[in-house]
């Protein structure tokens, strides 16, 4: 089956060694978590069970030998929404055995200027996601899968250029 024929749920569903997500937005605050997001922003603690549903499916991913792992494309100072996406996301997140990675481009050029949100499957398959100007995400649009070559090149020069998130966060969290 070709890829673009495929739907991003189903690619989370069969892919077979990992799975690879750039962010490059400062703000996703329209995109899901939205009534978390303002717990956080009213200063509440984390619920336990917040992003239950997304740790279960990474775990059950992970306890299979699947990788699932991000980069994110950021500036400092850090936007209201990454103090919460990498605060109580990615820290949360962890748990369930998905990797994080900073490419931190406060001091450098962001090595990406020009690439696009996205998942990619097994180096196979890209899905490009889209968002508004306000952070709501728009959908996403499965690729050819001969187009997966190039978010190849992305993630490898995301990864090149990045560092572990709990490196990162030991030295800028907030």
């Amino acid at each position: 089956m070709n890829s673009s024929s495929r739907t991003m749920g189903e690619l989370f569903e069969t892919f077979e060694r990992e799975a690879f997500r750039l962010e490059t937005l400062s703000d996703y605050s329209r995109s899901g978590s939205v009534a978390a997001y303002q717990e956080f922003l009213a200063g509440r603690q984390q619920p336990d069970d917040y992003n239950a549903d997304w740790v279960t499916e990474v775990r059950h991913h992970t306890s299979g030998g699947k990788r699932v792992y991000r980069v994110h494309i950021l500036s400092r100072p850090l936007s209201p929404y990454l103090r919460f996406e990498l605060g109580w996301g990615y820290r949360k997140n962890m748990s369930g055995g998905e990797e994080f990675f900073i490419l931190d481009t406060t001091d450098r050029p962001n090595p990406l200027p020009e690439a696009p949100d996205f998942w990619l499957f097994d180096s196979a398959a890209a899905a490009v996601l889209s968002y508004d100007e306000a952070g709501s995400f728009l959908g996403s649009e499965v690729l050819e899968s001969e187009r997966a070559r190039d978010f190849v090149v992305y993630r490898d020069i995301a990864l090149a250029a990045a560092e572990p998130f709990t490196d990162w966060w030991a030295t800028y969290g907030e």
